[in-house]
This record gives C-alpha cells, structure tokens and sequence, in this order.
C-alpha cells in the first residue's frame, strides 16, 4: 500500500504522465467492454432485463464517458505531460504531485461518476451526462461538473507554467496545439454543461451542441494532431514538413469549428442564419484538415516503409488515414440534403466510432508505445503482443465501421420510402451482430494492450533494456 501511495502521489519525473496514462487504459478497457455489452442488447433485448443498471439507456453513457472523460482525455493529459517539458528543455512537468493529485482526482470522479450513471443520475446531454447530483435544499448542484473543471484548470496551469519555466523559449507547434486546446476545452465545458450555464427550449438545445461538437474538435481534434504532429517527426527522422501550415492549421481549426454544432440539428426550428452559418463552417473545416493532412504525410515522405517494423508508426499512419476518412465524411454529412437523409441512423454511430476510436484513440495507442519505453527506460514486454493489438482494433473497428454504415443506409431508405418501422428494423439483425463481433475483436486488442503495458511497467525483470533509437523503431 505504501509503495502504491508513493508511485500515486511521486515527484519523480513524468510520473504523473505514467500515472494518467495506466488509469486511462484501465477505462479504456472498461469502457470498450460495457459498449460491447450495450450492443448485444440490440439483438437480445431482454437477456438482462429486470435489471435496471444494465439496460441499455443507462450502459450507453457510461460507455460514452468511460471511453471519452475516462480514456481519450486521460489519455491526451498524459501525452501532453510527457510531450510538453521533453520539447521545452524540462525533466518534467512543473509540479509532478499536482499533476498526480489532478489524476487521483479524475479517478475519483470517474467512479463517481459511472455509478452515479448506472443508478440513473445524469444531466441528459450528449458526452455531458456526469452529474453527481447533490440536492441542497430546494437546489440541485452537479459536483462532477465542478471537479471535471476544476481538473481542466490544474491541467492547464500545470502546463502553462512547465512552458514558462522551461528553457527552450520557441514554440513548437504541438505546444500551441496542446495550449489552445487547454485553453478552449474549459470554456467549452462551461458553456456546455446545465451546472454552469442553464438555458430553455432552443437555446438549450443550441449551447448544448456547441459543447457536443466542440467537445470532438477543439479538446480532441486539436490535442490529436499536437500528439502527431511531436509523434511523426519522432518515428520518421525527418522534419515537420512547414510550420506555416500546421499554424494556418491552428488557427482555422479555430476559426471554423466553434460554429459547426448546430448542423447536429438541422431539422428543428433553430434560426436558419445560424443552421447556414454551421454548415458552412462545416464545409470549410476541409481548409484545416487538408492542411494538417499535407503536414502528416508529407513528414512521411521517404519513410512509409518503416511502418512494417515500426509498430507506433502503424498506430500513426492508421490513424491519419482515419482522420481523413473522418474529415471527408463528416462535411459530406453536414450538408442539408444528406443531413436529412442520414440523421439518426447508424450511419452516424460509425462515424462517432471512426473519430474517436480509428483517429484519436489510434494517435494515443502511438504514444503509448513510444512513451511507456522511455519512461520506464526498456522495450515493451512484447512486439507479438503489440501487433495482436493492432489489427484486431484495426480489423474490428473496420467491420463496426462497415456494419453501422449499411446498417444506416438501410434506416434512411426505410424512412425515405415511408416503410413502418416494424418491417425495416428486422433487416438491421444482422448489422448488428456483426457490430458485436466486433466489438470482441476490438475489446480483446484492447487486453491484451493493457497487459503489454502491465507488465512492461510493473516487471522489469521480463523486458529488455531500452536500446538507442533516434526514431523508437525497436521500442516494442
């Protein structure tokens, strides 16, 4: 217990990176399992009824919340612990015990959290359902909410001040990435979640879909391509290919995704000013990406080969094709015409999995296996192991892909020809299943990844030494 409490609560360098990045994996694994449990529920509804803290209304969210609060923003908090004092001459963040204070705090509202969603306590707003419903008499305070701010707060000061007190005083541009998302994630939290800001009807359902979409591309979007923008110069040798358009990437990821989130309701009587406004900025989200696309592969250039050894490399390289594949879809989706064809299908389930599991989950798996050696200062416990992991969640998350996207063809054409709903649905089984089949495949990756990194940290006696490798081609 003892020694738990002090690798906990360390000061040792990049321990708080170490720390963030193990719990994350462990609601990795969570919450990857709970999704595949919410899916089976589409083809045997009543396999766990009676209970009501595993129906699927109540699973869904904690699967959203385990995988985005638990392991995405965990994750990213890791990488920029890690990625942020090694590029300003620092042998670790400013205050490696308020960072592993901040974790411990995020764990504790992580578990909060999820029972207080498997009993039915929720704010009801898309990736904003953590509550904590304290009631002070006629008053009604959501806790997590603070303690989620609070916990951004820490990170950002934490950061701010570990580049202020660093050496290296030119910014490179994953630190502008990592503060900008820092900076705008809190402020997006406020506006997003009923603990700070209340509104009615409409307005209600506008601010609440300036949070849902901003949540994706100004904490998820912007913290990624800063991961791969340190990541992709590190496993290839070469230079970041132009600093000019990873700023005009900044600052127009910036300037077009703040209005987009009203295309997520393009069907209710919101202002058609404002409708036009999102799905213009939508459309124009293509500048920023091609932008950073242009940067990723162009860094690449003359290095694509070393991806059939260079297993974080895979991680990276799967992830930017993803990212395109998610940039191309998601404008395509935001125009009117399609936007009616395709909303509330499971065509748009796929493409949540395609953002947040095939791009952003894939660009930490990268880090991961860079990261964890240099911490620890060995190679991962196994290459095999690695692998493993990377095509069952490569080839699971293509199969979900597949499977949700004709699954929500076959929606929208019911619909359009004005088929009851009762004799479409019955077609959709299939999908389904193939949906949970992959999910094991994806769930399993995601295991047999928490053991790799298990036992790479915690037994040394079982991994090599860590050899010297400019680009962390032989790290696993």
């Amino acid at each position: 217990m003892q020694r738990a409490l002090s690798a906990i609560f360390s000061r040792e360098p990049f321990s708080a990176s170490r720390n963030f990045l193990i719990t994350a994996i462990f609601w990795l694994v969570f919450g990857t399992s709970i999704g595949l449990i919410a899916s089976m529920q589409f083809t045997a509804p009543d396999a766990l009824a009676g209970v009501a803290q595993l129906s699927f209304g109540r699973l869904r969210p904690v699967h959203i919340n385990a995988v985005l609060i638990g392991w995405l923003s965990m994750g990213y908090a890791a990488c920029m612990f890690y990625i942020i004092p090694v590029l300003v001459g620092r042998k670790g963040i400013w205050s490696e015990l308020l960072g592993n204070i901040t974790m411990v705090a995020w764990n504790v509202m992580m578990v909060v959290g999820i029972f207080g969603l498997l009993n039915g306590d929720t704010e009801a707003r898309e990736y904003a359902e953590l509550a904590g419903t304290v009631q002070m008499g006629s008053t009604s305070i959501q806790i997590l909410d603070w303690i989620v701010l609070v916990a951004l707060l820490l990170l950002a000061v934490n950061a701010w001040m570990t580049v202020m007190t660093g050496a290296e005083k030119k910014w490179y541009v994953s630190i502008w990435y990592f503060l900008g998302a820092l900076f705008w994630f809190p402020i997006i939290y406020i506006i997003g979640n009923r603990a700070f800001v209340q509104l009615e009807g409409l307005n209600d359902a506008i601010t609440g879909w300036f949070y849902g979409h901003n949540i994706l591309g100004m904490w998820f979007t912007v913290g990624g391509v800063g991961i791969m923008y340190y990541l992709l110069p590190k496993f290839t040798g070469n230079p970041l290919y132009s600093h000019t358009l990873s700023m005009i990437g900044f600052w127009t990821i910036g300037m077009f995704y703040a209005p987009t989130g009203t295309h997520h309701i393009l069907q209710s009587p919101v202002p058609e000013w404002l409708k036009s406004v999102a799905v213009i900025s939508s459309v124009f989200l293509l500048v920023p990406v091609l932008t950073v696309l242009t940067n990723f592969f162009m860094t690449m250039k003359g290095k694509w080969h070393t991806a059939t050894e260079h297993i974080p490399l895979r991680f990276a390289i799967a992830g930017g094709i993803a990212y395109l594949l998610t940039c191309i879809q998601g404008p395509f989706q935001a125009t009117r015409s399609i936007n009616w064809y395709l909303h509330f299908s499971n065509w748009v389930v796929g493409h949540a999995h395609l953002a947040l599991l095939a791009t952003f989950s894939f660009f930490v798996f990268a880090a991961t296996y860079y990261m964890i050696p240099k911490m620890t200062g060995r190679k991962m416990y196994s290459k095999r192991l690695a692998v493993w992991h990377f095509w069952l969640t490569l080839y699971g998350w293509i199969i979900m892909m597949l499977s949700l996207t004709i699954a929500g063809l076959v929606q929208a054409a019911g619909w359009h020809h004005g088929i009851p709903v009762d004799q479409w649905v019955i077609e959709l089984e299939p999908y389904w299943i193939i949906r949970s089949i992959s999910g094991v495949m994806i769930v399993l990756g995601q295991i047999l990844f928490m053991f790799n990194v298990y036992k790479t940290v915690f037994s040394p006696e079982q991994c090599e030494e860590l050899p010297h490798s400019p680009t962390g081609v032989v790290y696993v």
